[in-house]
């Protein structure tokens, strides 16, 4: 791949990982889990392996929470720390996909992505802007304003937008509520990257909040709406274009 190729999908990644997308976190050390933290644990749901497997019991606890969230329908918004800052919203239906809204606070410049099926849908205009932040040369033609570049999500696919990073550790000094909802914390970070995710830590463990700090920006995302229901459409084909058609079409050749 070359290297422009390999920017422009970093440049999309950023966007969720802004949105608790860092599935590919490393986690570096964090608090272990007092017995209290452990008792109020939510249960791990059928298909997850019991503790006696060998497998880390905060990993166990957030498979719970990553299988419950892609089988459930979903909205969040907050702030993002990609597109130089600015605000976002998500909505999420395990049947029609996800929809992610960002608007950058330092162009205002807005745009969507969309992923269904191992697809993502990224506006040409969105892609463009977070180019141009990043430090690349880009220039948008009139006729892609209303055209999605097609990608793809990562391994977890769709649920790479939210998912929890299996090496996150639990952090107690993190535990709150959210909403009045009791959470307990897991935290992940790398480098100048950290995320700390807050579970509902009775009932069931959706996640609840998502507070990401990336080289000195920080931002929350908040989620809510479970089992509601939303409408989301993906683009037909003939508003969709290849990164490699948006590459050519935008760095001005023919």
């Amino acid at each position: 791949m070359e290297e422009w190729a390999v920017k422009s999908h970093v440049a999309v990644r950023l966007i969720s990982i802004a949105l608790a997308l860092c599935a590919s976190l490393t986690a570096c050390g964090g608090s272990s889990p007092s017995k209290d933290a452990a008792a109020d644990a939510p249960p791990v749901p059928a298909g997850i392996p019991a503790p006696n497997t060998g497998i880390d019991r905060d990993a166990l606890k957030i498979r719970s929470t990553n299988l419950l969230m892609r089988n459930t329908s979903f909205h969040a918004s907050g702030t993002t720390t990609a597109l130089g800052g600015g605000s976002q919203e998500m909505w999420s239906d395990p049947e029609q996909g996800l929809r992610l809204k960002a608007t950058s606070s330092e162009t205002g410049q807005s745009g969507e992505m969309l992923c269904k099926e191992g697809t993502t849908y990224t506006s040409a205009p969105l892609l463009a802007d977070s180019l141009r932040q990043s430090g690349q040369n880009i220039t948008l033609p009139p006729d892609l304003t209303d055209v999605y570049v097609l990608g793809t999500p990562g391994q977890q696919g769709c649920s790479s937008f939210y998912a929890i990073a299996e090496t996150a550790k639990a952090d107690p000094a993190q535990d709150g509520s959210v909403n009045g909802v009791k959470t307990y914390a897991v935290a992940a970070a790398s480098g100048p990257t950290s995320d700390v995710y807050r579970i509902a830590a009775e009932e069931k463990p959706y996640l609840l909040q998502l507070r990401s700090s990336r080289d000195g920006r920080t931002s929350t995302t908040t989620y809510d709406s479970f089992g509601d229901k939303f409408t989301i459409n993906v683009p037909s084909d003939d508003k969709t274009m290849t990164m490699n058609e948006f590459r050519r079409r935008a760095s001005g050749r023919s």
